[in-house]
């Protein structure tokens, strides 16, 4: 039975996801405990976005096979979906205009339910965002009607905020502002510091969740593919169903951990140009 005083909330993941680990399925949990404790919030869906191949990261196989083990390691989740869009794109995707898709798309498919006149909300949606973009609009009203979209992390995306041309600052107001963003912590890192520390983050901090990981677990897909190259088991690191696909098309050895080693990751490449340019 739905109560009528929450918030519904979708939370969404995008990564590498290189692959999907259980740590990974775990932050969905531990953020959807935390944020329905507060009495505030309804967690009625995730959603695993894998980003595509022209993010040029060192390692990254292809989309196809990261969204294969991703879609494999949800299959036992009722809430936990895997959404291919963002990986199917042939240019990188900014992280905000993969969350505006995904939130407009939750809009569309709210508005439909209601039967209300969609043209009249695509306008309303292409309003909002030329406000957004000329920046005249700050505020940044939370939607009236429909879930609310956060985008869900670990401690470490959110410490990279602070690294130089890896983000616009102007879309990570967009993404803690208009959006929120719920953040598990991870051993040896303090989200809380880190947001003191920054302007940006500091004037947002209300939309900012820190959950806190007790049985701390420091899995990652870093460790998993160094195993992996070095022919060690990572059974129970990832789902079984995963370590089968792996096993199966020989994902993860020396040569794949090679790609993109002399490509200037996308972002970098994007934002360092614009910096000179202008």
């Amino acid at each position: 039975m739905e109560n009528p005083t929450t918030s519904k909330v979708v939370l969404l993941a995008c990564g590498s996801f290189n692959p999907i680990t259980n740590m990974h399925l775990r932050m969905f949990e531990l953020a959807r405990d935390h944020l329905e404790d507060t009495g505030q919030y309804s967690v009625i869906k995730g959603i695993i976005s894998p980003v595509g191949d022209a993010y040029k990261k060192k390692g990254l196989i292809e989309a196809s096979h990261r969204v294969e083990m991703a879609r494999l390691a949800t299959e036992s989740s009722e809430w936990i979906t895997v959404d291919s869009w963002e990986s199917q794109q042939s240019d990188w995707v900014e992280t905000s205009k993969v969350i505006r898709h995904h939130y407009e798309e939750l809009l569309a498919r709210e508005h439909n339910r209601d039967d209300v006149d969609t043209i009249k909300y695509t306008k309303k949606r292409r309003i909002e965002r030329v406000q957004f973009i000329t920046g005249k609009e700050v505020s940044f009203p939370k939607p009236k009607h429909g879930p609310q979209l956060m985008l869900l992390c670990g401690a470490d995306v959110l410490e990279s905020f602070g690294i130089p041309n890896l983000w616009k600052q102007e879309d990570i107001a967009e993404i803690v502002g208009r959006y929120g963003l719920v953040c598990v912590t991870r051993s040896g890192g303090d989200p809380h510091k880190f947001i003191n520390q920054s302007d940006d983050l500091w004037k947002y901090r209300k939309n900012i969740h820190v959950v806190h990981e007790w049985v701390t677990n420091d899995i990652s897909a870093t460790h998993v593919r160094r195993a992996l190259r070095r022919g060690r088991s990572v059974r129970y690191l990832l789902p079984e169903s995963v370590v089968r696909y792996v096993q199966e098309h020989s994902l993860y050895s020396a040569e794949s951990e090679q790609k993109n080693a002399d490509v200037v990751l996308a972002p970098f490449q994007k934002y360092s140009d614009a910096s000179t340019s202008g």
